[in-house]
């Protein structure tokens, strides 16, 4: 299992981050040692002094697919969440001031909150579904997929040129605007079409 994941896809999320709105999808990875389920706590990394949330709905794959055309990239994903990505802004701005790639600020341990993942025959529409992070009871991230500067069938297009899809991969779709640091003794709380997705105690 891969997870890969969307940088910038929300025009408002790349222009409070100062980045251009992409005209591709900006892609990168993390392993599978990223993963953080089951509710379980963050543990802050001692590599960095400013980690930020970044929360998105995540596709899973359920069939293997490489140049998947744009008719039948709905096959592809049978099951939808919600997670966070999150980051080391520090060293990726560090990284990014030197034309390195992002990974150790966003491949590292656990950095890949994921929630129970949802048949998604269940939403009425995958392409108009609200999100919402809450931080400490407080909302702080906002978002619908309605909003995302490439929808889902065009992410798996377009990744599928490029990396094999196989089953049981993740696709995290891109953050909002509102990312922000946490700091130990933070609560994070993830809300899909209203419903309480995941939980997430920093340490």
């Amino acid at each position: 299992m891969k997870i890969i994941a969307v940088g910038r896809n929300y025009r408002n999320h790349a222009m409070e981050l100062n980045n251009p709105v992409p005209e591709k999808p900006v892609i990168f990875l993390k392993p599978d040692t990223a993963v953080l389920k089951d509710n379980k706590d963050f543990y802050y990394p001692d590599f960095s002094k400013d980690i930020h949330y970044e929360v998105e709905v995540v596709l899973r794959i359920c069939n293997e697919g490489k140049h998947v055309s744009r008719k039948f990239a709905h096959r592809y994903y049978d099951a939808i969440g919600l997670g966070i990505d999150f980051t080391a802004r520090d060293i990726q701005n560090q990284h990014k001031e030197k034309g390195l790639p992002w990974e150790l600020a966003k491949a590292f341990d656990h950095s890949a909150v994921i929630s129970p993942l949802i048949p998604k025959e269940e939403f009425d529409d995958v392409q108009n579904l609200s999100f919402s992070l809450r931080k400490n009871n407080n909302i702080v991230q906002e978002g619908n997929t309605k909003d995302v500067i490439f929808s889902f069938d065009d992410l798996i297009v377009f990744i599928s040129q490029y990396i094999t899809l196989r089953k049981g991969d993740l696709i995290y779709t891109g953050t909002p605007e509102g990312v922000g640091s946490v700091q130990i003794g933070d609560s994070l709380e993830g809300f899909l079409q209203g419903n309480s997705m995941f939980t997430c105690t920093i340490k």
